[in-house]
C-alpha cells in the first residue's frame, strides 16, 4: 500500500477487514467494531505517520477508523483544547485506552489533561484515572498519594463503571508499588469490596484490589523486587 492512501479507500479497507463474529464479541465488552487488532495494526505500519489523514479518519465518527487514527497521527501536533475535544466524543473503552496510549501520553500534554479529566465523569473520569496510574508506577513525585487514596475511599464506589475501573486499578498500583501506604490500600479495597465478584480467567489475576495487590506483590518479591 502506497503512503497516498485517501480516507475514503482506507475506510474501505478497514470495511474488508470487518469479522461479523468479532463485532458481536467486542460489543459485549462496550466496544463498537468488528476489525481484527492486528490487522488493523498491519495497516498503520504500512500507512506510517500521516497527521491529516489520521484527522480525517477520527472525523468519519467510526471507532476502527479512530483506532488507526491513533496510530498514525502525530501526538505532538495536537493542542490540549483538540485532545479534550477528542475525548469528550469517545464512546469505546478500547478507543479511550488506545487515545490515551497512543496519542495522550506521547504527547506534551498528558499531566494538564490528567488533573483536567481525573472528575470528569465515565469514560472522562477514566482518562483522567488512566493516567494518575501511568503517574503512581512511574513518576509519582509531586503526586499526593493519600490525597488519591482519600478520593478514592469516597468516590469510588459510586463511579460509573469506567471510572471505577480505572479508580481501582489505581487502588492496586498505588498499593502494590508504595509500600508504605500498601495496608491503608488494601483495607480500602476490602471495604468497598469493588469488583470482589468480578469472574477471572484461569490464570489471570483479579482485578479486586486486595487479591491483586497481594498476588503482584508477591510476584515481585520473588524476581527480587521491592
Amino acid at each position: 500500500m502506497s503512503s497516498g492512501k485517501t480516507t475514503r479507500e482506507v475506510m474501505r479497507e478497514l470495511a474488508a477487514l470487518e469479522d461479523t463474529k468479532m463485532r458481536k464479541a467486542n460489543e459485549r465488552r462496550g466496544d463498537d467494531h468488528g476489525v481484527n487488532l492486528t490487522h488493523l495494526r498491519a495497516l498503520a505500519k504500512r500507512l506510517k505517520t500521516q497527521h491529516d489523514l489520521a484527522l480525517q479518519l477520527w472525523a468519519t465518527g467510526d471507532t476502527a477508523g479512530r483506532l488507526l487514527a491513533t496510530l498514525v497521527c502525530r501526538p505532538k501536533a495536537l493542542s490540549a483544547a483538540e485532545l479534550d475535544a477528542m475525548v469528550r466524543d469517545i464512546r469505546s473503552p478500547k478507543l479511550l485506552d488506545w487515545f490515551i496510549g497512543n496519542v495522550v501520553k506521547p504527547g506534551p500534554h498528558a499531566e494538564e489533561l490528567r488533573v483536567h479529566w481525573k472528575d470528569g465523569d465515565d469514560l472522562v473520569g477514566r482518562a483522567g484515572w488512566s493516567l494518575t496510574t501511568e503517574r503512581v508506577v512511574k513518576n509519582a513525585d509531586g503526586l499526593d498519594l493519600d490525597a488519591l487514596l482519600d478520593q478514592i475511599e469516597k468516590e469510588m464506589k459510586r463511579a460509573p463503571a469506567q471510572k471505577q475501573w480505572a479508580m481501582n486499578h489505581c487502588l492496586a498500583e498505588i498499593g502494590i508499588h508504595h509500600p508504605k501506604l500498601r495496608k491503608r490500600a488494601i483495607r480500602i479495597g476490602e471495604r468497598l469490596a469493588v469488583l470482589i465478584d468480578y469472574p477471572a480467567s484461569p490464570g489471570c489475576t483479579p482485578p479486586y484490589a486486595p487479591i491483586w495487590i497481594a498476588e503482584m506483590v508477591r510476584r515481585r518479591e520473588q524476581s527480587g523486587g521491592p
